[in-house]
C-alpha cells in the first residue's frame, strides 16, 4: 500500500492537535495547515466532509535528502491528513518508501525509512 491510514475516536481538532504534537518529539514541525473543506467553500464549491492537510518538515532530513538528490524536493513537505470518512475521523500519510522509490537511491531509501517510522511513530501516538 502506498499509504499508512489509521482511524481515531477524536474529533478533526482533536486529531490535529495530538498529531501536532506527537510530531514535535519526532522533530517535526507543521509547516503549512490547509483545509480543503474550507478554501473549496471560498471558491462556491462545496466538500461534505472535513480534509486537512498538513506539510510536515524535519528541515536536517530536508536538507539531507535535498543534497543528496534535488528531484526529492517532489515529495517535500511530507504530507500527512487529517479527514473524515464515514463519520469516523482518520489520520494517514503517503508513505515516504513508496514515494522515494521512484528515484531508486538505496542511501535515500534509508532515509526515507527512518522518516517513515518517525511519522508512523507520530501517527500511532496521535490516534
Amino acid at each position: 500500500m502506498f499509504h499508512y491510514t489509521v482511524e481515531t475516536s477524536k474529533s478533526i481538532e482533536e486529531a490535529i492537535s495530538s498529531i501536532t504534537e506527537a510530531l514535535k518529539e519526532e522533530k517535526f514541525g507543521v509547516q503549512w495547515q490547509f483545509n480543503i473543506k474550507d478554501k473549496l467553500h471560498e471558491k462556491g464549491v462545496e466538500l461534505d466532509k472535513e480534509f486537512v492537510v498538513l506539510e510536515v518538515c524535519n528541515p536536517n532530513e530536508a536538507k539531507k535528502v535535498l543534497t543528496a538528490n534535488s528531484l526529492v524536493g517532489y515529495f517535500l513537505p511530507c504530507k500527512i491528513v487529517v479527514y473524515e470518512d464515514q463519520n469516523k475521523t482518520k489520520i494517514g500519510m503517503p508513505k515516504p518508501t513508496q514515494l522515494i522509490s521512484m528515484v531508486a537511491d538505496e542511501e535515500l531509501t534509508s532515509v526515507a525509512k527512518d522518516i517513515e517510522q518517525r511519522l508512523i511513530a507520530s501517527i500511532e501516538k496521535a490516534k
